[in-house]
């Protein structure tokens, strides 16, 4: 009886394959890393303006001390956002977060489009401090910048904004995250007094 043999295929020699499949990879992740950007958009604060408000409430009471009164702080920040993917952007939302000089954390979002009408006709003074706004929704192409202002509202005075420990500005985008920036002291306010309102008692 014959000895049956089956013919055994040549072996290959894989470590070649393998290292141009490496070389190809490290090649291409090079690329990716040469051409993605390492952020998503540039953001410069250009200008910040205060506008501060002291309201007194008064009461219709005779008693003494039943007025009320209240501090607002406008704070008008005017930025620049450039894009630096290769992609559009778009702006989801705009929020800012203030830590006062007690630690205390004030949380805030930007004054909406339709809120500027009444904001204006209540603080006149505070529209020449706006400018043109840069709203939600707002899109900025690849390559493109956008700037305008934010409004944002906090119910504090403007010594506490001075003596506070920090401010930022947070930008959320629809696809790439958030962005946060801190806002520098403001280069420009105003300090009216409103004493005329009352309040029923």
């Amino acid at each position: 009886m014959s000895d049956l043999r089956f013919s055994q295929p040549a072996r290959r020699n894989l470590l070649a394959p393998v290292l141009i499949a490496f070389l190809i990879l490290g090649l291409a992740i090079a690329l990716l890393l040469r051409f993605t950007p390492r952020s998503t958009a540039k953001v410069n604060i250009l200008h910040t303006a205060l506008y501060s408000t002291h309201t007194v409430f008064k009461s219709d009471s005779i008693l003494v001390g039943r007025d009320r009164s209240q501090d607002d702080l406008y704070v008008v920040v005017t930025l620049r956002m450039e894009d630096r993917l290769n992609l559009p952007l778009f702006i989801k939302d705009l929020t800012a977060t203030l830590e006062t000089a007690d630690g205390e954390k004030l949380e805030t979002s930007a004054v909406q489009k339709q809120d500027f009408g009444n904001l204006f006709t209540t603080y006149p003074a505070l529209r020449p401090l706006a400018g043109s706004p840069l709203l939600r929704d707002t899109l900025i192409e690849s390559g493109k910048a956008a700037e305008g202002t934010v409004v944002l509202h906090f119910p504090v005075t403007q010594d506490a904004w001075n003596r506070r420990r920090q401010a930022t500005l947070h930008i959320a985008l629809y696809h790439q995250g958030r962005i946060a920036v801190v806002i520098p002291a403001g280069d420009q306010a105003s300090s009216p007094r409103d004493e005329g309102a009352s309040e029923d008692e």
